[in-house]
Formats: structure tokens, sequence, C-alpha cells
């Protein structure tokens, strides 16, 4: 992915303040661990890396910058699995118990938003209830209708092992045929409490974003994956396009589908012409 880096904790404030510059309200952080084990249970360490980066982020920049972060276990175990593994399955529950603590140490790090990504069964309404029972106010973006993709690898790749970076997970990530699972998702993610909810990957899947704020009427991110710059990126070198107006018209596309939130690799570079 080029021109897309890993940034330490130690150099993020120098990075934020680049975000900031070009006008951008919001940043989603991802982290990826030094180490890790079988449950990726120091997803919640109230020391680890996402927890120091809100501290370091909000102690900065306050409330200039809106800091979202991803709640997963996958970059944390080493399975890869967005669930907690147990005799080769991924066990649900387990993985909502890990899921509201992770939640529950980015809020209190001071975490604006947090976004579930797991695709575990009933993730917002755990993440709600440990909300509820400490007193934390962070609003909730589920990743609500995450497809199985390949158009993940880029990152999973640069996240963790390349060996895993094609792991399958259609198990509980949605199938591109499937529109109904869509709703079903969403509508259940809405009735659990959340605030916002996702689509993901955004190229291929404008039409879901359309039926959904035709039925639902709520907000709507959609994130504009890895495999989806890398590809634009990948033609760009060889002559086959025009970077600049495939980036920019990626981004338009999405917002014309209907999205109120844009997550995307391209954000700083479209800014610029804002």
């Amino acid at each position: 992915m080029p021109g897309i880096t890993v940034t330490p904790v130690e150099k993020i404030v120098q990075r934020v303040q680049e975000i900031v510059d070009s006008g951008i309200p919001s940043v989603i952080v991802f982290g990826i661990p030094k180490t890790r084990d079988r449950t990726g249970l120091s997803a919640s360490d109230r020391k680890g890396v996402v927890q120091r980066a809100v501290k370091t982020i909000k102690s900065g920049f306050g409330s200039s910058i809106n800091v979202v972060t991803d709640v997963c276990v996958c970059q944390y175990n080493l399975s890869g699995h967005c669930g907690i593994v147990s005799k080769d399955k991924v066990d649900n529950d387990a993985t909502l118990r890990a899921l509201a603590e992770i939640a529950a140490s980015h809020a209190e790090a001071g975490a604006d938003v947090v976004a579930p990504s797991s695709m575990m069964d009933g993730q917002v309404r755990a993440i709600k209830r440990a909300f509820g029972d400490r007193g934390l106010t962070a609003m909730i973006l589920s990743y609500s209708a995450k497809h199985a993709s390949s158009l993940y690898t880029p990152f999973r790749s640069a996240a963790y092992a390349r060996a895993r970076s094609h792991l399958d997970k259609s198990s509980y990530q949605v199938s591109y045929a499937n529109p109904r699972q869509v709703l079903l998702e969403i509508d259940t993610d809405i009735n659990e409490g959340a605030d916002m909810v996702m689509i993901k990957p955004a190229l291929v899947y404008l039409d879901l974003v359309r039926m959904v704020k035709d039925k639902f009427s709520y907000p709507i991110a959609v994130q504009n994956v890895s495999g989806e710059y890398a590809m634009i990126k990948a033609a760009s070198t060889s002559g086959l396009i025009d970077e600049e107006e495939w980036k920019v018209c990626s981004i338009a596309s999405i917002k014309r589908a209907g999205a109120d939130r844009i997550i995307s690799y391209f954000a700083l570079e479209v800014s610029k012409y804002l």
C-alpha cells in the first residue's frame, strides 16, 4: 500500500496534526501490538497500543478531532480470526465478553466512538450493557455488514502474519450474495442501540448503501478498504488510469450512494480537493 505506513504511538501527535491541518474531523485507530497470544485478550490492556494512542491524541488535540477505535481481537490473537477460537470454532459468547472489555478500555482512554468489527451476534448489546454498567458514554459505530472479501488482504498482510492474510471468515461475515442478511444485521444492530452502522467494502456494495439508507434512514458509515486503495494505486502505477480522477471519483460515488461518513486510506489526499 504505497503511501501508507504504520504509525508508532511516539509519532502519533505529528501524524494527527497533519490530519487536523487537512480539515479532516475524525480518525479511526487500528492497533497492531508487538506480541499476540491465543485469545487476544491483551486488546483490553489499559496500557495497550490503542489505549495509549487514544490518550495521546485526546491529550494533544482534545475535541478538535473525534477518535474512533476499532474493537476486535483479530490483530491480537494467533489465529487471525475476529473471534476467540475454541476447539477449532469461533466462540461467539466468549468473544462478546472480550469485545465489551476492549470497548470499555477504549472509552475509558477517551475514545469518542468505538467500532466493533468482529461481526459477532450481540456485539452491540454487549458493549452497550458494559457502558451502562460503568457509566461510559462513547458512541457505537457497528460494523454491521462486513462482507467476506479478499479486498482486506493488503491490510491483513500489514496487520498480522502474511500467511494468515487469506483467512476464511465467511462463517461470521456477510456473503456478497445475500442482501437480506445485510438488512437483518443492520436492523438488529439498530435495535441493540448502535449509533451508526457500517457497510464494507465500499465500491462493489454501493447498491446496499442506498438500499439501507432508503429503508432505515439511519447514519451510515462506509469503509473504502485497503484492497480498493491498492487496486487504484496499482492501476495508476501501470499507467492504466488517472489516479487523481479515480480516487476522487471513488469517494464521490460512496457519498452519492448515501454514506454519511466515509473511512478511507485516500482521506488525506482527497482532502486537498475539498
